[in-house]
């Protein structure tokens, strides 16, 4: 079973910057895909950046060039580094891991605020 412990969330005031961090442990399968999702109040949860173990990454067109998504292989930690933050980015931001068996996890969440 694949634990993944999220960290860096807070409030922050728009135009802002935040850096989320996902530590995955446990598990017997190598862990491909990490990514990140969010969910605002009475919204579907969405993809807001995924990275595979290659370092291949894709965005959604709400955060390209403003979020950047990274990871640590050997630490099998994703992190997501959110720039120029607008009210519209508040959620919960949520990390998910798939690893090579297809099996997948998720975080708990952690809030990101941004006031206007």
């Amino acid at each position: 079973q694949v634990q993944l412990v999220e960290s860096g969330g807070g409030l922050v005031q728009a135009g802002g910057s935040l850096r989320l961090s996902c530590a995955a442990s446990g598990g017997f399968f190598t862990i491909n895909l990490m990514g990140w999702y969010r969910q605002a109040p009475g919204k579907q949860r969405e993809l807001v950046a995924t990275i595979t173990s290659a370092g291949s990454t894709n965005y959604a067109d709400t955060v390209k060039g403003r979020f950047t998504i990274s990871r640590d292989n050997a630490k099998n930690t994703v992190y997501l580094q959110m720039a120029s933050l607008k009210p519209e980015d508040t959620a919960v931001y949520y990390c998910r891991a798939t690893n090579v068996v297809y099996e997948l996890y998720w975080g708990q969440g952690t809030q990101v605020t941004v006031s206007s």
